[in-house]
């Protein structure tokens, strides 16, 4: 059996060394999956719930150190990353491993280059998922672990600088170069699924906009956090619920071709200057489709997240037609974080005003399973959206202010 656990830990460190090299899709990243996933299944013919302890270079498996296995790199890094105990319990699909894989590639990327401390306490904290559970060793683990009920406000100490970073960055480089850094864009996407899971329960990150002129950044950072969230209250797959949050941080990328005079205008647009804004969407589904065939289903999002149920929006389609799902839970993630977020011209709506909106409009502007499933996860999961800063770990209300006409 112990032999069975040592070939089992070997293909494990060996997928996640693999999915670092290739992409999402790649024959060769299938495969190591596949075969880390068959050596788990085989030992679990013999034990149905395997535990590991990694503890000092030293791997623990059924109350002892694993010789053969002694001095394992592989154990020193995982639990550098905050993985220093790992469950799997009855009923763990290889989808379901494959997202445990991502997230422990971004964990053990985050450590590698984090040398000041600062990543620790977002590291430490316990991991949750319905057939793994991972994290860290001892009572505050522990005591974290059964903490069910209390919402992560006051504890996250994870500041979203570089992967806001990251997306500035990108956006500059499609407005420069004209390409579109794809391997970057569902590397922010990973990271903030790790910021999504660090504590005890999922929480949702939402950066505060601090100078007007990174709305779009902020933004579209913010829009992928709530697509992800989403799709899993939806029960997504993790697949599906990457491809949502890749969407949700491209869905604006054609305001690159909009001039920065108007993008970032503190008044109300004139109707030429909205007719050039109006252009966005069509600009960025033909930068995506240009760039990265892969994308269609971001290209479609950013297409057509700003069509409406009633017929206004745009652009506007000579042929009615259904949009996209992603579209319209999209469409909904980025009105929400639109009227949430304080602009010149007006201050941000309290959450409750725009999930009432959202409600009232149900139909008319708003899809209705994307829109009730919606205001149920803010309702159910609201306490658990928090405001963080891109610089600083500080923790911040969400800002409310007077009434606001619906966002352009």
């Amino acid at each position: 059996m112990s032999a069975d656990a040592g070939r089992f830990l070997h293909s494990m460190a060996q997928a996640i060394s693999t999915m670092a090299l290739y992409r999402d899709g790649h024959p060769a990243r299938e495969r190591t999956v596949d075969q880390s996933f068959d050596m788990l299944q085989r030992l679990r013919e013999t034990d149905p719930t395997p535990q590991f302890s990694f503890l000092g270079g030293e791997v623990i498996y059924q109350g002892r150190g694993l010789q053969e296995l002694k001095d394992w790199d592989w154990a020193g890094r995982l639990a550098g990353a905050g993985v220093e105990r790992l469950e799997m319990s009855v009923g763990v699909m290889r989808e379901e491993y494959e997202e445990f894989l991502e997230t422990v590639l971004a964990r053990v990327a985050v450590a590698a280059v984090d040398t000041s401390g600062t990543a620790d306490s977002a590291l430490a904290r316990p991991e949750r998922r319905s057939s793994i559970r991972f994290g860290s060793i001892g009572i505050r683990g522990i005591a974290a672990e059964h903490r069910t009920d209390q919402p992560a406000v006051a504890t996250i100490g994870y500041n979203l600088q570089e992967e806001a970073d990251a997306v500035r960055w990108l956006h500059q480089e499609v407005q420069d170069t004209a390409t579109l850094p794809l391997m970057e864009a569902e590397a922010v996407v990973r990271s903030l699924s790790v910021a999504m899971h660090s504590d005890s329960q999922m929480i949702i990150p939402l950066l505060q906009l601090k100078e007007f002129d990174q709305y779009t950044t902020t933004h579209s950072t913010n829009v992928a956090v709530l697509a992800m969230a989403l799709a899993e209250f939806l029960e997504l797959g993790a697949k599906d619920v990457r491809n949502y949050g890749v969407a949700g941080l491209l869905h604006d990328l054609g305001k690159v071709r909009v001039p920065k005079e108007i993008l970032v205008k503190p008044g109300k647009l004139t109707e030429q200057e909205r007719d050039v804004m109006r252009l966005h969407p069509e600009d960025g589904a033909r930068i995506i489709l240009q760039r990265e065939q892969r994308l269609d289903l971001a290209a479609t999002v950013a297409y057509e997240h700003h069509i409406v149920l009633n017929g206004t929006g745009y652009p506007h389609l000579h042929y009615p037609r259904q949009c996209h799902h992603a579209s319209h839970l999209v469409h909904i993630c980025d009105f929400y974080d639109a009227l949430r977020t304080n602009r010149p011209y007006r201050g941000a709506w309290e959450s409750d005003k725009v999930l009432s909106y959202i409600e009232n409009g149900i139909g008319r502007e708003f899809e209705e399973s994307a829109a009730r499933a919606f205001v149920a996860m803010m309702r159910k999961w609201g306490a658990r959206s928090v405001t963080v800063d891109d610089k600083t770990d500080i923790v911040a209300p969400r800002a409310s202010g007077p009434v606001a006409p619906h966002p352009a």
